[in-house]
């Protein structure tokens, strides 16, 4: 919303995954119909940025936890005290004038958050309308045990809960005006899930394993056409058939 405060965690920047091979995860998202975005100096590892025109990929060369969702808030250094004073206990908080701003944390399942002082890549000429292969972006889907407690943690920071709903699988839904998130149980899927959706995934899938993608059967829970793609960085695809 334009004027509005920005929420404790900024605007979403992109969904990290670290990776032992960056030009091979360049490589397999490029497959996919993603476009690569100019990266800066900010890192000293190898980094690369993928996007479909909604969702910023980015694979880092380094070890850490993956995925990780990643945020931008500007002065970061200033708001640190929000983080703590909400109750979160930041596993990072490097912050200085020698120092790009970076703190971290976790959710109650241990999904790995970060937030940024600033962007790590340039602006690309894309539309959102013009998607991968994989349809179109809708969500990042987390699993969890425990949907209140998602509930709890998310809200607080600029997310809104909707009621928990049974298709295409059971998940609960959060929406914000830069990312939207939802919550599954681990026996849909034990890693975290960026979802797509098209009304002509059957073609979709059909250009895919032509051009060598491994399309994995979907799990038993989720009730609906489609495939799993397993992507580098512990993250799968959800490739579901119907409208967004």
């Amino acid at each position: 919303m334009s004027g509005a405060p920005l929420p404790l965690l900024g605007t979403f920047h992109e969904l990290s995954l670290a990776v032992h091979d960056v030009p091979a995860a360049v490589e397999f998202f490029e497959r996919l119909g993603f476009t690569q975005a100019s990266t800066g100096d900010t890192y000293a590892h190898p980094y690369g940025v993928l996007t479909d025109g909604r969702l910023f990929i980015g694979v880092h060369g380094r070890r850490s936890t993956t995925p990780t969702l990643t945020f931008v808030r500007p002065n970061l250094e200033r708001s640190v005290s929000q983080f703590t004073d909400a109750g979160i206990q930041l596993t990072v908080c490097r912050t200085g004038e020698a120092v790009f701003n970076e703190v971290a944390f976790a959710d109650p399942a241990g999904q790995a958050i970060a937030v940024l002082e600033a962007r790590t890549y340039s602006p690309v000429d894309r539309s959102a309308r013009e998607t991968s292969l994989c349809g179109e972006f809708t969500e990042v889907s987390l699993p969890t045990t425990d949907f209140e407690a998602a509930r709890a943690f998310w809200e607080p920071l600029g997310f809104v809960a909707a009621t928990e709903e049974e298709a295409p699988f059971v998940h609960l839904p959060l929406t914000s005006d830069y990312l939207d998130v939802s919550f599954h149980r681990p026996r849909v899927s034990e890693v975290p899930l960026a979802v797509f959706q098209a009304p002509d995934m059957e073609r979709r899938l059909a250009t895919l394993r032509a051009g060598g993608v491994a399309c994995q059967p979907l799990p038993k829970a989720v009730r609906a056409g489609g495939a799993l793609l397993e992507a580098p960085g512990e993250l799968a695809l959800l490739l579901l058939a119907g409208e967004p």
